[in-house]
């Protein structure tokens, strides 16, 4: 790993009992430290049309790796008369600069927001690249809880854990917390489409949001949704899942769902909400008999719902016991 003056600046606040926070890591910039060694670039992803407005590069794996630079979420491009607006950033500098250049080959209009769904920080690590190429004023929008978040420990872990899995390639990446708050029904024009906020309570944390283009009957859904690949639902909830997926339905009218991670479309929709059920509605039945945490998995995987998905689920054997036990934990506070 490169010295930098950084690094040894982050020694001396360990060494004499300072947090990192002293040292304003979250500083907005316009460019990378002149004396931070960046990570290598990423290798150009093609940029995908999924409707008249909206465009996406997408993530070819699901979780972070030295191999894939941790380009492990999509990030979507609504290209409007007004300008371009960014949904999720991707998780570092290199990640989003490769995603300008693919931008740039469809429209050479500027972008004039960013909105982050959530704060894990492969949605928001690339907010750097943004402010770096089109100023540090470009307004990026999430909700209070998400920006307080990355402005407290969630932004500092995010880097560095990202830094870990990438063996240092995204190096040189700042922290760059959202700047503007929005809820619930805040939308934003861009002459010939809109972009629609909705917010419906805890789903996969406590503020995501999902974005409507309702032009283009288009909702991008973060992580309330995910294609072949089980959400990390530690800060999250499987009924508030369940339960956000039905208003989202009830509340828009949507033909194309596009997941933070994997393909975009139907299918997406129906397998969430499919393993969802399966998962908790089974857990719900292990609690309700009395069966013990250690057993609920066995009572999972003997629901159709759930089996069907292991061989097809990026990191199924990794992640399926523990994601039970939350959904067990979750249906026996439930009962109470």
């Amino acid at each position: 790993m490169a010295i930098t003056r950084r690094g040894v600046l982050t020694g001396a606040a360990a060494a004499g009992g300072l947090p990192l926070a002293h040292y304003n890591l979250c500083m907005p910039a316009y460019a990378a430290d002149d004396d931070v060694v960046l990570g290598p670039p990423v290798k150009d992803q093609p940029i995908q049309k999924l409707s008249p407005h909206v465009y996406m590069v997408e993530a070819p794996d699901g979780f972070p790796t030295p191999e894939n630079q941790g380009l492990m979420s999509n990030i979507v491009f609504v290209v409007g008369k007004q300008g371009v607006v960014v949904i999720d950033s991707g998780a570092s500098l290199q990640i989003a600069r490769m995603s300008i250049r693919q931008l740039q080959t469809i429209s050479k209009a500027p972008v004039i927001g960013v909105f982050n769904t959530h704060y894990h920080g492969d949605h928001w690590l690339g907010n750097h690249g943004f402010v770096e190429a089109y100023g540090k004023d470009i307004p990026i929008y999430a909700m209070a809880g998400t920006r307080t978040a990355i402005e407290g420990g969630t932004g500092t872990s995010w880097r560095d854990a990202m830094l870990k899995w990438t063996n240092q390639a995204s190096s040189g990446t700042r922290i760059i917390p959202p700047s503007k708050d929005v809820d619930h029904g805040f939308t934003l024009p861009l002459g010939d489409a809109t972009l629609r906020v909705h917010h419906y309570g805890t789903a996969h944390t406590p503020f995501d949001i999902a974005i409507e283009v309702p032009e283009d009957e288009v909702m991008c859904v973060g992580d309330i949704l995910m294609d072949r690949r089980i959400a990390n639902m530690e800060d999250g909830s499987y009924q508030g899942t369940l339960d956000a997926i039905d208003k989202l339905i009830a509340n828009s009218k949507t033909s194309v769902w596009v997941p933070a991670h994997g393909d975009s479309g139907v299918k997406v929709l129906e397998w969430q909400r499919s393993l969802f059920q399966g998962i908790f509605e089974a857990c719900t039945k292990a609690v309700k008999q009395g069966i013990p945490l250690e057993g609920a998995l066995a009572v999972a995987l003997k629901d159709p719902r759930v089996a069907d998905k292991a061989a097809e689920t990026k990191g199924w054997a990794n992640n399926i016991g523990k994601y039970v036990s939350i959904a067990y934990l979750e249906a026996e506070q439930a009962q109470f």
